[in-house]
């Protein structure tokens, strides 16, 4: 039987880590500003692997390697889980769910490797995660630098996906598609429309899947071009109207006329 003050002891040391961790994941202090650095650090040679797993499959090493990050990744998600506020809340965003597959495909690498392509998913929830930004891109937080990156990391992750997609489908059982280069280089021809035709995917299937690259990719280019050339305006919900968005020199809300009192750094 338990002793009961190891098991008070026990359950008090779990709040403690809570707190802890919340500190940690949501402090200003140097060394909650450090351990995010270091949590990002991390999350990006996940999502380098990640990207190289494709190439490193054939090593005798993948194996070991693939289960230390699935560990990596259950422990920090695990840490996210207690650092948060809520866990029911925690448990229903798409990032977390994001990680709980790339956690699966992880754990059963040799069954799922065909669906591995979708880790890089993690990209996308990295650069649109508040941690990113209240920790490197505190300086560019509700900027034009912001809106781009987040452009781009959606742009890149789509690039991957579209990659893989083409990869698990065709490659090895179609002449063209030796391997993951040929399926990236046939995904950045087509989404960008430029069609060398040297590459093709046969059947219904690979022509619909074409079409649904081409005109995925000329979305999201469109999508990074505006945020690039488009007029720049500051982030401020007008408190009447709820209107998100303002001129960085507005007095007044576009669309109820408020009087607005936008913060000026300068």
């Amino acid at each position: 039987m338990a002793d009961p003050a190891e098991t008070t002891g026990e359950r008090a040391r779990i709040p403690r880590l809570r707190v802890r961790l919340r500190e940690l994941y949501h402090g200003d202090s140097p060394g909650a500003v450090r351990f995010r650095l270091w949590v990002i650090a991390i999350d990006l040679l996940l999502i380098a692997f990640f990207v190289a797993a494709p190439f490193l499959r054939d090593s005798p090493a993948y194996l070991v390697v693939d289960y230390a990050v699935a560990l990596v990744l259950a422990i920090e998600l695990g840490a996210r889980a207690l650092a948060d506020t809520s866990v029911k809340a925690f448990a229903r965003r798409f990032s977390v769910w994001v990680d709980v597959f790339v956690l699966v495909t992880l754990l059963f690498p040799l069954q799922l490797f065909n669906l591995a392509f979708l880790r890089v998913l993690r990209l996308w929830s990295l650069f649109h995660s508040e941690i990113f930004w209240d920790t490197i891109g505190r300086r560019y937080d509700d900027t034009r630098v912001e809106d781009v990156t987040k452009s781009l990391a959606t742009l890149v992750t789509f690039v991957f996906i579209a990659t893989g997609f083409v990869y698990a489908s065709f490659a090895r059982s179609h002449p063209g598609l030796g391997g993951y280069v040929d399926a990236l280089y046939f995904t950045v021809t087509t989404l960008t429309t430029t069609g060398f035709g040297d590459i093709t995917l046969p059947g219904t299937y690979g022509k619909l899947l074409t079409i649904v690259i081409m005109i995925s990719g000329i979305t999201l280019f469109v999508r990074f071009a505006q945020t690039l050339i488009r007029p720049y305006k500051v982030r401020f919900p007008c408190p009447a109207c709820g209107l998100q968005r303002h001129d960085p020199d507005a007095v007044h809300c576009k669309a109820c006329g408020l009087l607005l009192n936008i913060p000026n750094e300068e």
